[in-house]
């Protein structure tokens, strides 16, 4: 992921006002190796809160607590507290989270009564927000791909130009049937569950090092539906002799001393997803020249990096040897993810 690019406003994310449907257990780990299907995944996992999705408990309201914070204790009353602690519409979307209503809604009940356990929960979630918490941790969601994708701190909150790789992907895949897809470092499951969705036909295996990380995508590919093996484990590890038709991956490209892991939204989130190395390119070296052996011959690698290591990630897919080696420009102008292609005619050895 990328600090370095022009984040969109938390509050004008679309669909980050949909309550979280589907209860994960970011606490709960899987073995090292062991598999789980998006079919099959949560079975058994006990139900926690949204609250608990975004990483903090239910706070306890007691009697009177909604009219201490907004006076007359209404939809509108909250809101026109809120202003001057945070931007209307973030203020909308943490509303209509506590409440259950829509945009439409909170404007045509504005004179609605809160509940004293709703006013606290609204009360906490400007709080926190305030402290700078990104909505999507504070919500336990976020859109991605015109789907709701839950996230909690575990995992780095999806951004919208990750979306060019799954454009591409699907590009890349058009004309092949049935392909085997593997997505490395899975996160919150976003590219996996995506593609499984767009491709159904398509064998789709995601890797994840992170425990509490697997356990979210896995509970994503379950919540919508995906098809997808998911296996923990640390890039190519558990992979072994299986080739696919096309890698996908966003790996952590942030160098280790950049200044902008402790600005905004990136103080919150996992540092490990993040940072990789002095000069950002340690995770993306060690895939692209690892993928070769575990491409079948003519099969693709896709990766997103940061906005000014193109040239270099260019580089190493060549040195890897791959060919017809490419970088692509985001909607914001930025070459943000690079490509190639295996050779028809090499072994992978």
């Amino acid at each position: 992921m990328n600090p370095h690019a022009a984040l969109p406003s938390e509050g004008a994310a679309p669909g980050l006002g949909r309550p979280c449907a589907g209860g994960v257990n970011p606490h709960a780990a899987l073995p090292p190796g062991e598999a789980a299907t998006g079919s099959s995944v949560g079975a058994g996992l006990p139900a926690i809160t949204s609250a608990e999705i975004a990483g903090k408990p239910a706070p306890t309201c007691v009697a009177g607590c909604a009219s201490s914070s907004f006076g007359a204790a209404t939809v509108g009353a909250a809101l026109a507290g809120a202003r001057g602690r945070l931007p209307a519409a973030e203020a909308r979307l943490l509303l209509g989270h506590v409440t259950g209503l829509s945009h439409a809604q909170l404007v045509a009940r504005a004179e609605r009564a809160l509940t004293d356990d709703e006013a606290g929960r609204f009360e906490s979630l400007l709080a926190r927000r305030a402290a700078g918490e990104p909505v999507a941790y504070l919500l336990g969601e976020r859109e991605f791909y015109g789907r709701p994708f839950a996230v909690t701190p575990a995992v780095l909150i999806p951004r919208p130009e990750t979306e060019l790789l799954v454009e591409l992907a699907l590009e890349r895949l058009r004309d092949r049937e049935a392909p085997r897809i593997l997505d490395l470092g899975t996160g919150s499951g976003v590219l996996a569950v995506t593609l499984a969705l767009e491709r159904p036909d398509a064998q789709v295996v995601a890797v994840e090092r992170s425990p509490e990380a697997l356990r979210v995508a896995a509970a994503n590919a379950s919540r919508l539906g995906a098809a997808v093996e998911f296996t923990a484990g640390d890039w190519f590890a558990p992979i072994g002799t299986v080739r696919f038709d096309l890698i996908v991956a966003n790996p952590p490209y942030v160098g280790e001393a950049d200044a902008h892991l402790g600005q905004g939204d990136l103080r919150f989130e996992p540092r490990h997803a993040l940072a990789a190395g002095p000069d950002g390119l340690a995770d993306i070296r060690r895939i692209a020249a690892a993928a070769p052996v575990h491409l079948v011959p003519g099969g693709g690698l896709l990766l997103e990096h940061g906005y000014d290591q193109a040239a270099a990630v260019r580089t190493l897919l060549a040195a890897a040897g791959f060919k017809a080696v490419a970088s692509w420009r985001d909607l914001a102008g930025i070459e943000r993810v690079s490509g190639a292609s295996l050779p028809a005619g090499h072994g992978g050895a």
